[in-house]
């Protein structure tokens, strides 16, 4: 059951009483809510069971940084790192986003001041939801796992199912006589631990080591030189810096599961960076997950060619 009442206290009476009326109604399941996005000068919108629904409250100006104030503890510059990501991580783990007027500087965003929204994006966990990928990724002969890519599009779920899978392979499965390794975690958006004043806030296993806030070329070496991990993970890859740190650690010796947006083949081949990967046979397995499928549900595996392997939903 979803506790909504600490996500609901960071926002200003008013849009705090507008939210807490429309969750008490009968039809409304708090456990399906995804998004609360509140802008300036327009309605407050609330994304449940993959829908919109529009409230009849404008918010003002001054509920928008009213709200940014609860969000960071009433020190909004001890929280000037994350702000100047584009989001915060608050406790369970929930991540608010940030649109307002960047300011540059030598290159990079100094800060973000005018804030004109808020996204309150819903941290959710489902546990049990990587079991239908486990037989592809686990290497049960060796206790290890395979270099494995996972691929979606947006909003296809492979952040949660990579989360449920550091969760499995950390902890071990007994009934796989699968013992649990050491997981090393680059988790540069905060999406897969959620971080909150150094506690991860997802269940990310018992031998899971995070590094957040951090490049995931920079906490690749790191994790390598410091914590002697068997897999390292990391969501979304893509970037240049991102496949050298790849490469590295694998011709070091360790295993590696990553994620990648894409639809199939010809998307990864299309980005020059991952073709490299390809080209070099980094990954002894791809895994496609389908748009338009439901974390947690059933599932059937068609094989493609080789080591490629497609997740499509059951019908």
């Amino acid at each position: 059951m979803l506790n909504i009442q600490h996500i609901l206290q960071s926002f200003p009476i008013p849009i705090y009483r507008k939210l807490d009326e429309y969750f008490s109604k009968e039809e409304v399941n708090i456990n399906q809510l995804e998004e609360i996005r509140i802008r300036v000068g327009r309605p407050i919108f609330v994304r449940n069971n993959r829908k919109n629904i529009a409230l009849e409250y404008i918010v003002k100006p001054e509920e928008i940084l009213e709200t940014l104030q609860h969000i960071c503890d009433n020190s909004i510059y001890s929280y000037q790192t994350q702000i100047c990501q584009g989001f915060i991580t608050m406790r369970g783990g929930h991540r608010v986003g940030i649109t307002g007027n960047v300011v540059m500087k030598e290159g990079k965003v100094s800060n973000i001041n005018y804030i004109s929204s808020l996204n309150f994006r819903i941290a959710k966990q489902i546990l049990g939801c990587s079991n239908k990928i486990l037989p592809y990724v686990l290497k049960v002969e060796d206790n290890s796992v395979y270099n494995t890519l996972i691929v979606s599009p947006p909003g296809a779920g492979k952040t949660t199912i990579l989360r449920d899978l550091i969760r499995r392979i950390s902890n071990g499965i007994e009934q796989l006589q699968f013992q649990g390794i050491n997981v090393g975690v680059v988790d540069e958006r905060g999406e897969i631990a959620a971080m909150y004043r150094g506690i991860p806030q997802n269940d990310i296993g018992i031998r899971t080591d995070v590094l957040d806030n951090v490049s995931k070329e920079i906490g690749i070496h790191m994790l390598i030189r410091s914590m002697s991990p068997q897999v390292i993970v990391a969501d979304e890859i893509g970037s240049k810096e991102d496949v050298q740190a790849i490469q590295k650690a694998v011709c070091s010796g360790v295993k590696g599961i990553f994620t990648a947006h894409g639809e199939n083949m010809e998307d990864m081949k299309r980005n020059l960076a991952m073709e490299i990967l390809l080209q070099n046979h980094i990954w002894d397995r791809i895994i496609f997950l389908q748009k338009d499928f439901e974390v947690g549900k059933v599932y059937e595996f068609q094989p493609l060619e080789k080591q490629y392997i497609s997740m499509a939903k059951k019908s």
